[in-house]
Formats: structure tokens, sequence, C-alpha cells
């Protein structure tokens, strides 16, 4: 009775794990991020990661007192390589819908966004409706593809890796547009020479949240702690402003002690 005790013990504990711990053991958090997503990951003209998610990867390192190791992920890779443990969370501009909530857990939402279509400056269309029967690209992975072939069945959804492929498509005409986040359509309008736009309005909502592993409940209220004093302190009005040139006006909700 006692051996069976003790294993059923041995299998819980090792069922719920403490990933805060382990982390904390090895001085080192392995944060999965984008490249390819600016402002949120990217590299600059230096050849620096930089980006909104880099800096709150690296505010939550800190406050968690470890080191941030960063880790390239798309968006078709970043849950598989969460749940086969390659990297400790995700922060690269994720959407918390309550599907993926089925496979992992997330933080508290830091950041709102919504979905929007972006198009070459010649484009006559104005509105997702007026993309039947068209080709429209989307990242594999992200909620953007399933979401346009939901309000636009009629449209030819083309789906690429990465968002570079996608960029290219566009430019060179393979593709009508993108449909993606709002704030990376409109980052790349105003980075394109007036060549590129953004169409459409917001067609959905998308409430960035931070993966991580389920069950592991310490770690995901260390990480929401983090982002409750990255408000209070300031800080998180500080970057959003520094990403996205205005003040934000939506922030993280920050709880009552």
């Amino acid at each position: 009775m006692i051996s069976r005790f003790l294993l059923l013990l041995a299998i819980v504990s090792f069922s719920y794990g403490d990933k805060l711990t382990d982390i904390k053991a090895t001085d080192m958090i392995h944060i999965g991020v984008k490249y390819d997503f600016k402002p949120f990951g990217f590299f600059d003209k230096r050849g620096r990661l930089v980006g909104f998610d880099i800096d709150l990867a690296r505010f939550i390192a800190s406050k968690l007192g470890v080191t941030p190791s960063f880790k390239q992920v798309t968006s078709s890779s970043r849950i598989p390589r969460l749940l086969s443990e390659d990297i400790d969370i995700i922060v690269a501009s994720m959407t918390h819908k309550i599907s993926r909530d089925k496979e992992i857990d997330f933080s508290i939402s830091y950041f709102f966004d919504g979905q929007s279509i972006l198009v070459r400056q010649d484009e006559v269309g104005t509105t997702a409706k007026e993309f039947a029967n068209r080709k429209v690209g989307a990242i594999k992975g992200s909620t953007a593809g399933p979401n346009f072939k939901k309000l636009v069945p009629e449209s030819r959804m083309v789906y690429f890796s990465e968002y570079p492929q996608a960029l290219r498509a566009l430019k060179r005409g393979n593709i009508e547009a993108i449909t993606t986040d709002f704030t990376w359509c409109n980052v790349q309008a105003n980075d394109s020479n007036e060549t590129l736009k953004v169409v459409g309005g917001l067609l959905s909502y998308e409430p960035y949240g931070i993966g991580v592993p389920q069950n592991e409940s310490k770690l995901r209220d260390a990480i929401n702690f983090a982002l409750i004093e990255l408000v209070k302190e300031g800080v998180y009005a500080e970057l959003y402003e520094k990403w996205f040139g205005k003040k934000p006006k939506r922030f993280p909700t920050i709880w009552p002690k």
C-alpha cells in the first residue's frame, strides 16, 4: 500500500512540475519570439534583435531574475516548440484564443490589435468582400487566414511560412493582398514609400497573450505580476510610445492587492 502511495505521489509530482523553479535554477529563460514581425520582433539596421515583444520579454526576464535567451519562432512553430519544451514561454504577437487554450496557457492580454488588409497602392478594393475570388496571402499558423476565409468564403487563400515571403509575393503581384494584424500592415505601408496601403478597417479582435505551458501556475503568475509591474512603473507606456509612436489607449489589467 505504501509503495503504491509513493508511486502515485511521484506521478503527481512529475505531472505538476515547477517550470519557474527550473528556470531560476539555470538562470536562463528560453523565449520564443518572431524575427520578422516589425515592430514586435525584428532585426534593425545594425543587425540587433529589437521590438516591442523583445523589450517586453527582457523586462519579464529581469523581474524573474534570469537571463533571456531568444529563439526564433513562426506563427506555425511557436506552440509546437513550447509543447516540446524547446522554449519556456512564447512572446510572439500571439492572439489568445479559446482553441489555443486547449493546448497551452496564456498570460493576461498585453496588447490589443485587430486584423486588416495590406494591398498595393493601385488596389481599388476597400473592403474584405471585394477580395472574393482573388488571391489573399496569410501566414501559416496565424488566426488571419481562417478568419478571412470565414468572412469571405470565396477568397483564394495563399499561405506562407514567414512574413517576408508574403510581402515579396504582394509586391511582385503574385497575390492581391495580405491579411494579418493591423499594426504590422500599417508599419509596412508606412515603410513602403507609398507603394502599399491598408484597407478594410478592422476585421477581428486580436488580444495578444504570452504563451506558457499548461499547469504551470507559478510561472504564469510570475509573468502576470511582471506585466502588472510593467504598467505600474510606467514602463509599458514608455515602450508603447517608443515602438508605436503614440500613447496606449488600453493597458494590461492591473489586479488589486
